[in-house]
C-alpha cells in the first residue's frame, strides 16, 4: 500500500498538497450534496409535490450510491484512483447539465435523472476519496483527517443553500408563494409563475457543470497519489497471514456491521438537514426565512469536526469519541420528539424541538469519521471493494427520508423523527461492541 511519508521535506510537501486537494474535493461533495436541503422545498413548490414525493430528490440522488458503489470499485480497480475521480466529476457535470431540459419542461422525473447522474459521479468520488483520506497517513489519525474533510464538506453545505437562495429566490417571492398556496389563481396563471420559478435553476446549474468538468480535468493531472491496495507484498505480515482464510467481504463482520452503521448514520444526518426547512414551514416560516436552518445544523456539524481535529487522537481515541457522539445523538433525538415549548433564538420564534434537530449536527460530525476507519482497517486486498460496500451504505440517505416522509404525511412532521431513535440505538451498539467482531462464530470458552 503506497502511503505518503511525512519524514522528508518533499514528501511532507506532497502529503499536505494531497490533503489540500482532497479537502477541495470534499468541499465540492458538500456543495453539491447539501443543495438537496433547499431543492426539496423548492421542487415541492414548483413541481407541486407532496412531502413524500419531494423526498425522491434525496432518493434519486443517493440510491446511486447503492447501485453504483460496486461498479465504482471495479472502475477504480481498472483505471486507478485519479482517472476514476475524473470520470466521477464528468458524470456530476452531465447531471448538472440535465437540469436545463428538466427546467424548460418542468418535469420532475427529468430532474431526478439529473440528480441520479450527480449521485453516480459522487459514488465514484466517495469510493476513491475515503480510502485515500484513510490510508494517506497513519490509521491512528484517520479520524482526524476525516474531520478535516468533514469541515470542508459541511462548510460547503452551510453556504450552498444560501448561495442557491441568493441566486434563485427573490425578496418578492414571499407574495408569490402566498398566491400559489391560496388556491385563487387560474391554472394558466399558476403555470406561468411555476415555469418562471423553475427556470431559475438553469444558469447556476450550467455554471456548476462547467466548474465540475474543469475540476475533474485538474485533479487527473494533479500530484494526488495513486494508492495500491492490491499489492500484498506491501502489507504487514500479520495482515497477510490473517487474509489467507478471508475469501469474501462477508468474512469481515466488522465491515458488514460498519456498512449498516454508515447506512443508518447518513440517514439520520440527511433527515436532520434535508427535512428541517419543511419542519420550519410547519411553524409558520416561509421558504425565505426557513432556508437558514440547514446552515444551523451544518454549523453545529463543523463545530463537531473542529473539536475532533483538536482532540482526536491526542486526547480522545476515535472509538471513545464515537461512543460519546452516538449517545448524545440519541439524547438529542428524544429532544426533537418531546421538547415542546417556544423559543426565540437567532431571530426566529420557533418550537424548541427544531433547535434540538439542528444540534444533532454536532454529534453526527464525528460519527462518520469514527465508523469509517473502524470498518475499513486491515482489509488489505479487499480495501477497494470494502470501501465500495461502505459507500453503498450511503444509500441510507435515500431510504430514511422516504420513511420519514411516509410517517410525516400519515401523522405529523414531528412524529416522523421517531425514525432517528432505532438508528442511534444501533450506532451505539456498533461503537461499543460491533466494530470488535471479527468472526460470525461465537467462541465458547
Amino acid at each position: 500500500m503506497d502511503k505518503i511519508s511525512t519524514n522528508s521535506a518533499p514528501n511532507k510537501r506532497a502529503f499536505y498538497t494531497s490533503i489540500v486537494i482532497l479537502a477541495g474535493m470534499f468541499f465540492v461533495f458538500g456543495f453539491v450534496s447539501w443543495l438537496n436541503a433547499i431543492l426539496i422545498p423548492y421542487f415541492k413548490i414548483s413541481c407541486e409535490l407532496t412531502h413524500f414525493q419531494s423526498y425522491f430528490v434525496t432518493f434519486s440522488f443517493y440510491i446511486a450510491y447503492f447501485i453504483m458503489a460496486i461498479p465504482s470499485g471495479i472502475l477504480l480497480k481498472r483505471v486507478g484512483f485519479k482517472r476514476g475521480i475524473m470520470f466521477g466529476f464528468f458524470l456530476m457535470a452531465i447531471g448538472s447539465f440535465i437540469f436545463v431540459p428538466a427546467a424548460l419542461t418542468r418535469q420532475f422525473a427529468v430532474f431526478l435523472i439529473g440528480l441520479f447522474s450527480i449521485g453516480t459521479g459522487l459514488a465514484i468520488l466517495q469510493t476513491a476519496a475515503n480510502p485515500l483520506v484513510t490510508m494517506i497517513g497513519p490509521i491512528e489519525s484517520a479520524a482526524q483527517r476525516m474531520s478535516i474533510m468533514g469541515v470542508c464538506n459541511k462548510f460547503a453545505g452551510i453556504i450552498s443553500p444560501l448561495i442557491f437562495a441568493a441566486v434563485v429566490l427573490k425578496v418578492t417571492d414571499s407574495q408569490m408563494f402566498e398566491l400559489l398556496g391560496s388556491g385563487t389563481l387560474t391554472e394558466a396563471a399558476k403555470n406561468v409563475m411555476l415555469d418562471e420559478l423553475i427556470c431559475r435553476v438553469i444558469l447556476p446549474y450550467s455554471i456548476l457543470g462547467v466548474v465540475l468538468l474543469l475540476v475533474g480535468i485538474g485533479i487527473r493531472y494533479s500530484v494526488l497519489p495513486e494508492i495500491n491496495t492490491d499489492d500484498d507484498d506491501n502489507q504487514k505480515k500479520d495482515t497477510i497471514a490473517s487474509h489467507k482464510t478471508k475469501k469474501t467481504l462477508l468474512d469481515f463482520p466488522y465491515l458488514i456491521l460498519g456498512a449498516v452503521a454508515i447506512f443508518l448514520h447518513v440517514g439520520t444526518q440527511v433527515v436532520a438537514i434535508d427535512t428541517i426547512i419543511n419542519y420550519a414551514g410547519s411553524m409558520g416560516m416561509n421558504l425565505l426565512e426557513a432556508k437558514i436552518f440547514p446552515s444551523y445544523t451544518l454549523t453545529a456539524t463543523v463545530c463537531g469536526y473542529l473539536l475532533g481535529i483538536v482532540l482526536i487522537p491526542k486526547y480522545v481515541s476515535q472509538k471513545n469519541a464515537l461512543i460519546f457522539c452516538t449517545v448524545l445523538g440519541l439524547c438529542l433525538s428524544f429532544g426533537v420528539i418531546f421538547a415542546d415549548w417556544q423559543v426565540s433564538l437567532f431571530g426566529h420564534q420557533a418550537n424548541a424541538s427544531i433547535y434540538f434537530l439542528s444540534a444533532i449536527g454536532f454529534p453526527n460530525a464525528l460519527i462518520y469519521a469514527g465508523i469509517w476507519p473502524l470498518s475499513i482497517h486491515d482489509l488489505g486486498r479487499f480495501t477497494k471493494t470494502g470501501s465500495s460496500l461502505l459507500v453503498m451504505g450511503l444509500c441510507g440517505n435515500a431510504i430514511l427520508p422516504l420513511i420519514y416522509g411516509l410517517i410525516a404525511d400519515g401523522n405529523s412532521l414531528r412524529a416522523g423523527y421517531w425514525v432517528l431513535i432505532p438508528c442511534f440505538l444501533y450506532l451505539i451498539f456498533f461503537a461499543v461492541y460491533g466494530h470488535k467482531i471479527t468472526s460470525w462464530h461465537i467462541v465458547k470458552k
